[in-house]
């Protein structure tokens, strides 16, 4: 019996939002704590540390087929239990790195486990969209900004109180290995199937059928999922350039002392503030016109860190102004891949599993190059020329929604959440 015949759908929901939840938090626990693994290891050559920092795409990117394989054939209940398991204890695993080449071997699991996460959850929200009957992916997304803005918080904590990032991560693998106990009843069954199971026979010939997802990864995927991925590519640029280089832009560029270090925590607040409006959002203009807002956002805002961070001679002032520019992109790329998600529930044609595995193949791409390509121009100029040139993603970003189909859509009458 499926699990929303048995438990509130309310319920249900709130044990989802708590996985999301945990994976931010995962998440921002790692990036808030980059700097100090950036001196342990005294990386001081950008391009060198952005060949560390790239362990973690390829290990994402390798983990793609078989986190659709297996969201396919195991279901994402069971996928979601082993994947935050998985992430927070190569988390922790992590902490203990004294090595550069076991750091990139860790990095490498801590990339795989999260896009185990990713596929995992995301299927789960997506069936809990269809027991609600509307769009509430945002909030779910919401959920891990919320856990993000967590661990950015308490990694601000740690570091002001001189915390080793070992203990640090203990912390954090004993709150997720809280939240996932807590949570797994709740979990939906057979998440990965396109109808509802009513019977026994119907689910073993729907099990019978979930091996074929594997094949259905290397056929030519439909336009609708290339137009999305391409959207999806620059915002995981987008993403790669807040998450792994906003805490270095400060130290680095700024120049502010640890206590004012305060970039990738205001960006990853905006974050999660607009993934929680984004519902609404829909309400007044619609996902397309939401979506050329998010990308109009994210090249101001690069553009006025950029530009306008270094001018004062004021300490405070350049707080302000650099805080100000990554605001508006965290408030920018907030609703991008949700939404993204949201069009694949509701145009895609494909199985929800396999459709969003597809996605992920091609906006990994992205997150992919990105820490070479932030390392390289760097290098190269300075940090601020790569966040200008990732500044104009934002506008690429506007174009493509702009002109193509992928983006018309038949707007539901649901109200927000």
């Amino acid at each position: 019996m499926n699990n929303q015949f048995t438990h509130p759908k309310e319920r249900i929901r709130f044990a989802i939002l708590t996985f999301f939840f945990a994976q931010g938090l995962c998440m921002a626990s790692w990036a808030s704590r980059i700097p100090d693994f950036k001196d342990v290891f005294a990386a001081n050559y950008a391009f060198y540390w952005g060949l560390i920092l790239f362990m973690i795409p390829v290990g994402k990117f390798v983990a793609i087929p078989l986190a659709g394989y297996l969201v396919s054939k195991l279901g994402s209940r069971s996928m979601v239990q082993v994947s935050i398991l998985g992430y927070a204890s190569s988390l922790l695993c992590i902490g203990l790195a004294h090595e550069v080449y076991l750091l990139g071997f860790l990095l490498f699991c801590f990339g795989v486990c999260w896009n185990l996460c990713d596929i995992s959850f995301n299927t789960q929200g997506i069936e809990v969209e269809r027991i609600y009957g509307k769009t509430i992916m945002a909030t779910f997304h919401g959920g891990w900004s919320l856990g993000a803005c967590a661990g950015a918080l308490i990694g601000f904590v740690m570091i002001l109180a001189g915390v080793s990032p070992i203990w640090h991560y203990t912390l954090i693998f004993i709150i997720i290995l809280i939240i996932a106990l807590s949570g797994r009843k709740y979990l939906q069954e057979s998440a990965s199937q396109e109808t509802e199971v009513s019977d026994t026979k119907t689910q073993e010939r729907n099990a019978a059928k979930a091996p074929n997802g594997f094949r259905l990864l290397f056929q030519k995927p439909e336009m609708l999922l290339l137009q999305l991925g391409l959207v999806g590519l620059f915002a995981l640029i987008v993403e790669s350039a807040m998450f792994d280089w906003s805490a270095v832009y400060f130290e680095s560029v700024v120049h502010v002392p640890k206590s004012l270090q305060i970039g990738f925590l205001v960006f990853m607040i905006m974050m999660a503030t607009g993934r929680f409006l984004t519902n609404y959002a829909y309400q007044l203009w619609g996902k397309k016109k939401v979506l050329q807002l998010a990308g109009s956002f994210i090249c101001i805002g690069f553009f006025i860190s950029a530009l306008l961070g270094g001018v004062f001679e004021s300490m405070a002032m350049k707080v302000i102004i650099n805080s100000l520019g990554f605001m508006l992109v965290g408030l920018g790329i907030s609703c991008i891949v949700p939404t993204l998600y949201s069009f694949v529930g509701a145009k895609s044609k494909t199985p929800v599993s396999i459709a969003l595995t597809i996605l992920s193949s091609i906006s990994f791409i992205g997150s992919l190059i990105a820490p070479l390509l932030i390392g390289a121009i760097s290098q190269a100029f300075d940090i601020r020329i790569a966040y200008m040139l990732i500044g104009i993603l934002g506008g690429c970003i506007v174009l493509i929604v702009s002109f193509s189909s992928a983006f018309n859509i038949q707007e539901s009458s649901d109200k927000p959440e």
